[in-house]
């Protein structure tokens, strides 16, 4: 059990630096990688312009490649660390370190990681957080592996002892677990008070069995920022309508609801007949900003508009997106920010 002092950070709390990991050819970015690489290279931009990004990289032409393409970008040199590490995919939210942090130090959360449910390969991805703490990159930290499969994408933390997550993940994860059990494992591993679960709310194209970070996501001063659908003529309309009335319910530890901030709706996109998961929820803070997804559809000002209502005080940037929604995430899915002090 983890201590009762450490606790899992809210997004918003000051950060040392964001975890990526940079696509190559023998990723699932293949068949696309100029493109990708090009959003990588303005997400990795954006972010050294608040903090440090440390960036995995497979092998010295992957860091090469890399180097070249942030370069051109414009990216603060200074700012971008490179790791040489072996990993499967690059969606770091999930395959990436879980840190809790306490007056005295941290702790590197390494929860068991089976590629979404075994839907895809991920034992070098599994043995990630391993090899990261034995690079001696961070300080003051303990890192412990837990037995029990989670993704960071599934859990949205406030920072004051409430977990938020969905039903259709976990249950999927743990089948044979009920929800008191799982509340308690959360808890008890999180540091956290209470847990707070969502029964509906999807998103075609998420293979991911709903993550909450594409769906809803805590947000100061008892907030919770998220994807509504306005069009009764799409499919998601019911689903997302009925996920609205139960964040509408859920009470803060005060027993207050708590605002809300409704996001608007892209227009379908496709890719060969398939539709993709084109989620504005899925945006990432960093020191003094938002990045906000942007796929080239009118609603983009809108959402970062809703977004900076809900983070006041923080820069807004549009980061393009629609390339990464090919692999069904954006860009909070493919990154993983580590809190203040944390970093060597």
């Amino acid at each position: 059990m983890i201590e009762t002092a450490f606790r899992l950070p809210a997004e918003w709390e000051p950060q040392a630096g964001v975890l990526l990991a940079w696509p190559h050819a023998e990723t699932d970015w293949a068949d696309r990688l100029d493109e990708v690489e090009r959003t990588f290279a303005a997400l990795a931009s954006a972010i050294a312009r608040h903090e440090t990004v440390l960036i995995c990289v497979a092998e010295d032409a992957v860091r090469l490649r890399a180097s070249r393409l942030l370069q051109a970008a414009g990216a603060d040199p200074n700012r971008c660390r490179f790791i040489d590490i072996e990993y499967d995919d690059t969606w770091l939210r999930d395959s990436g370190p879980i840190t809790l942090r306490s007056a005295d130090g941290f702790v590197l959360l390494d929860f068991r990681f089976t590629g979404w449910g075994g839907k895809f390969q991920a034992s070098r991805d599994d043995r990630l957080i391993e090899g990261l703490a034995a690079r001696e990159l961070f300080h003051n930290s303990d890192h412990r592996r837990v037995d029990w499969a989670l993704e960071g994408g599934a859990i949205e933390s406030d920072g004051a002892g409430t977990i938020l997550t969905t039903w259709r993940c976990l249950h999927q994860r743990h089948p044979e677990q009920s929800r008191e059990q799982m509340s308690r494992m959360l808890c008890d591993k999180l540091g956290a008070e209470r847990v707070l679960w969502l029964e509906r709310g999807y998103l075609q194209g998420d293979d991911t069995d709903a993550h909450i970070d594409t769906l809803a996501r805590f947000a100061p001063d008892d907030a919770i920022v998220f994807q509504a659908c306005d069009d009764p003529t799409d499919p998601h309309f019911d689903e997302l309508r009925a996920m609205h009335e139960e964040l509408a319910a859920l009470r803060t530890m005060d027993g207050k609801p708590f605002r809300l901030h409704a996001l608007p709706w892209a227009k379908a996109i496709f890719d060969d007949g398939r539709r993709l998961a084109a989620s504005y929820a899925n945006y990432l803070i960093v020191n003094g900003a938002v990045l906000v997804p942007a796929y080239g559809d009118p609603a983009d000002d809108e959402a970062a508009r809703i977004i900076a209502a809900a983070h006041p005080g923080r820069g807004v940037v549009a980061v393009p997106c629609r390339s990464l929604i090919w692999q069904n995430g954006s860009l909070h899915c493919l990154t993983m920010q580590l809190p203040a002090g944390v970093l060597a």
